[in-house]
């Protein structure tokens, strides 16, 4: 199982409220029948709009792990796919106001730390980064800390939540993997997955 404790690395700014998720990743990239390739297109019309001007296209920012946002992020519809569009596109962690809950909880299921500050505090991290899209920023679970050149922010999130990302209990799949002798054993206990469907009952109305 992984544990996401910290991540180090360059941030992105994203400014503005009430950021939904059809913003994120439109509806009509939703017939995919993987998540690959969704990181190509999200906030594909925002960025088509600002013809390359879109904080997901600038230089800069390519190969950013850290997005940085304001309030009600993730908003709207709950579809899984705006979360995974971020991921696919390389970010590890989020830092904003507020979250969608849907949205919160569709990344905390994918390891993606979405961790809320002060306001103020956000904004003066969006600042940073846009006049230095170059500075490291570290973001820090077990401390509930972003450290981002001389400064530090406190930084919020659920207890449950946390728990699940330091000790890596986020991944259900990986608790299964890890687990698959329980599994087994599990299984072989339940009795509908022992009927004998060579040999069914006929059914009887219980009408003469």
């Amino acid at each position: 199982m992984s544990q996401v404790k910290q991540i180090i690395g360059r941030a992105i700014p994203l400014s503005g409220n009430d950021i939904d998720t059809d913003r994120i990743i439109p509806a009509r990239f939703l017939r995919a029948v993987t998540f690959d390739g969704l990181g190509e297109k999200v906030f594909a019309d925002d960025r088509i709009q600002l013809q390359g001007q879109h904080a997901f296209d600038l230089p800069q920012y390519q190969g950013a792990k850290i997005l940085v946002v304001n309030g009600n992020f993730g908003c709207g519809s709950s579809r899984e796919h705006a979360p995974q569009a971020i991921i696919k596109w390389g970010i590890q962690a989020i830092v904003g106001e507020s979250f969608a809950e849907i949205f919160f909880g569709n990344c905390i299921a994918n390891g993606i730390p979405c961790l809320t500050a002060n306001k103020d505090d956000v904004k003066k991290l969006q600042a940073l980064l846009e006049k230095d899209p170059q500075a490291v920023i570290t973001v820090d679970l077990e401390t509930m800390t972003i450290r981002a050149q001389d400064s530090e922010i406190s930084v919020h999130i659920n207890e449950g939540a946390r728990k699940m990302l330091i000790s890596g209990t986020w991944d259900s799949c990986g608790q299964l993997v890890q687990n698959i002798d329980n599994v087994h054993t599990t299984a072989q206990q339940l009795p509908y997955l022992h009927w004998n469907f060579e040999s069914p009952q006929p059914l009887t109305s219980g009408i003469t």
